[in-house]
């Protein structure tokens, strides 16, 4: 924790607790759904919809929610965005209907958006520049590595109960936040100037294009897909021709920020469309329960903490392109590992050393990338490039859903369907391995946050 008052000490546990929400969301859904859809009498296509409508509407509205906070106040809008995530999470345990249920994850999606921009302004403003400020950042970034992985193993204890306490879950610890954080949070200050220089057509443009992109894929509608691409294409023209654009092009001149969004994007494609393909796999095929299921990705979820708190130090030894390109190998690796269990695979001898080591690739990437992501940029583009690579992440793991389980249709059995899913997963490791190869090479060193490398200072 950050060496400062007991109150700003209180407002880093919450703006953590609220990205360890969002975080845990994203991942929570994953054992659930063999048991939801049972229930419900659900196709898969709206099973897809539950995981990527989340992904996709907090990544499609990220870069709007960040403007949002600036406009309205960040307390503020934290505080609306959390209330709206509690409250689609209630009302998601309480339903019993397919399409309704996905509309709750899409508004969790959207309050997530909003939440996730608001809290990290608030971390940047609260805390002072240099080691304060990279030492509650670097908390924060663990925050939601572990947000993701206590949800994987939380879907799998909660649902063998029942599989509406994955709703709720979230409902008290949100609370509890919004019980406190108005009494620890900074007053809202709105920068002048804020109103005038908003761009809602840029806005409305990218998050159009987005989610059209996923539905598109999701369900195999071409025409959808060609108004996605107008969209965005629309989205790049008006970013050039606005004096104050939601994302100015220049920031992606720097080619390790360009690099660390694509590389991103297919991390994310990779281990969540995995874990979408991997769960049915895991309950459908070797008839695993969910609480066997948990249980069995605690071992990962131990391997992407140690990974994660191993990362800065090797970073600061080899650089982020070697490591990054490392983990994207290793988590590539574990995942076609799964390869190898065929219709009936072991645990200790099969499936738990591919577990292990897709955990601890996942753990080595991910800080890798998000530190690239901002390495170089000046403090008043941390976080425009904090945002852009989130939504890359929530852009990708909608993609990875949608396409993989597009693939798994492929085979001749649904085991051949599997494994062709993984095969494909397997090469969105590589090409990610590939382009932060290539493209996170620099010379100079990278700043790493003082959490991620152990330094107390």
């Amino acid at each position: 924790m950050p060496r400062t008052d007991g109150r700003k000490q209180a407002a880093l546990v919450l703006l953590c607790a609220a990205v360890f929400l969002d975080s845990m969301d994203l991942s929570l859904m994953g054992v659930a759904l063999p048991a939801i859809a049972r229930d419900l009498s659900l196709p898969e296509s709206t099973l897809q919809w539950l995981m990527s409508g989340y992904a996709v509407a907090y990544g499609g509205f990220l870069l709007l929610g960040g403007r949002i906070a600036d406009l309205f106040g960040r307390r503020r809008v934290f505080l609306l965005s959390l209330a709206v995530f509690a409250a689609a999470s209630l009302a998601g345990g309480l339903l019993s209907e397919g399409w309704p249920l996905v509309v709750t994850r899409v508004v969790k999606g959207v309050a997530a958006a909003l939440t996730a921009p608001a809290a990290l302004s608030l971390i940047t403003t609260t805390f002072a520049e240099g080691a304060q400020r990279n030492r509650a950042l670097g908390v924060y970034s663990l925050a939601g590595a572990t947000g993701y992985t206590a949800g994987l193993i939380a879907s799998g204890l909660l649902t063998e109960i029942s599989w509406r306490l994955v709703f709720f879950l979230p409902v008290p610890v949100a609370l509890m936040v919004l019980v406190v954080a108005p009494l620890v949070l900074p007053p809202d200050v709105r920068p002048r100037g804020a109103r005038e220089g908003f761009d809602a057509a840029g806005a409305v443009a990218v998050t159009g294009g987005v989610l059209l992109l996923v539905f598109a894929l999701t369900e195999r509608n071409w025409p959808a897909g060609v108004v996605a691409a107008l969209l965005l294409g629309a989205f790049v023209a008006i970013e050039r021709r606005r004096p104050a654009p939601l994302v100015p092009l220049e920031v992606f001149r720097s080619g390790t920020v360009a690099a660390a969004n694509l590389a991103a994007l297919a991390w994310a494609c990779a281990t969540i469309g995995w874990q979408f393909v991997a769960v049915l796999y895991l309950q459908g095929e070797l008839d695993y329960s969910a609480l066997a299921t948990g249980l069995g990705i605690v071992p990962m979820g131990l391997a992407i903490v140690i990974a994660a708190n191993l990362a800065g130090r090797l970073i600061a030894r080899w650089g982020l392109g070697r490591v990054a390109a490392a983990g994207m190998l290793v988590q590539g690796a574990g995942i076609l590992l799964f390869l190898r269990a065929g219709a009936g695979g072991d645990y200790l001898t099969v499936l738990l050393p591919a577990l292990v080591v897709h955990g601890v690739g996942n753990g080595l990437s991910f800080p890798s990338l998000n530190i690239a992501a901002v390495a170089g940029l000046p403090d008043e583009r941390q976080g425009l490039a904090s945002g852009l690579v989130t939504s890359a992440v929530q852009i990708g793991a909608g993609i990875g859903v949608a396409v993989l389980a597009a693939v798994t249709t492929l085979g001749e059995s649904v085991l051949a369907g599997y494994r062709i899913a993984f095969l494909t997963a397997g090469g969105f490791s590589l090409a990610g391995a590939l382009i932060a190869a290539y493209g996170l090479r620099s010379r100079r060193p990278v700043p790493v946050p003082a959490a991620l490398t152990g330094d107390p200072s």
